[in-house]
């Protein structure tokens, strides 16, 4: 599997390409950033992280996006930065038809680190570490971004599985939400 990670940013939005399957060697194919001038305007911005995630589309033909769930932060203006540039990479997906997962930070980092409450230079020893690399990727963004594609390749096939078990049971009990013992109403 080749997932193309994005670490949402309006400044800086992370890419990273990791190709490879759960219990497998992992590969980097690419690592970078889009940036941004922060004194442009919002709409500018867009149009040129759109550019950018287009390029890298075309590129490296990925066939998942992961993109990180943004979270609800005090900074208003950062979460909303965040969330608009996240909406960038998830219509150029739409558009190919590339499906897209969403993660939250702390899935990222207990996936990558084995805990949700990882710092940043963490993140970026396990990246190395796990990619084989001879230094972290730089800026971290683009760890970041690796970090999600990793995260994507390790638990989508558990994700699948549950998914698959959830639809399963609801069809093997029509009419009734899963899990509810037969004679019994929800």
């Amino acid at each position: 599997m080749r997932v193309l990670g994005v670490d949402p940013g309006l400044t800086r939005c992370g890419l990273g390409v990791v190709e490879g399957s759960a219990g497998r060697r992992l590969a980097m194919g690419a690592a970078g950033v889009v940036r941004t001038p922060s004194d442009a305007p919002v709409a500018e911005r867009l149009v040129r992280i759109e550019q950018g995630l287009e390029e890298w589309l075309d590129a490296h033909r990925p066939e998942v996006v992961a993109v990180e769930r943004v979270f609800s932060q005090h900074n208003v203006r950062t979460v909303m930065g965040t969330a608009q540039a996240s909406a960038v990479a998830m219509l150029c997906a739409a558009r190919r038809g590339l499906p897209v997962a969403l993660h939250t930070p702390s899935e990222v980092k207990a996936a990558v680190t084995g805990t949700g409450r990882a710092g940043k230079e963490q993140v970026g020893a396990m990246v190395t570490r796990l990619l084989r690399l001879d230094a972290p990727p730089k800026p971290a963004d683009a760890a970041d971004a690796l970090a999600l594609a990793i995260c994507h390749i390790w638990r989508a096939p558990a994700v699948s599985r549950l998914q698959q078990a959830h639809a399963a049971a609801r069809g093997a009990r029509p009419g009734r939400p899963a899990g509810t013992p037969k004679g019994r109403t929800a």
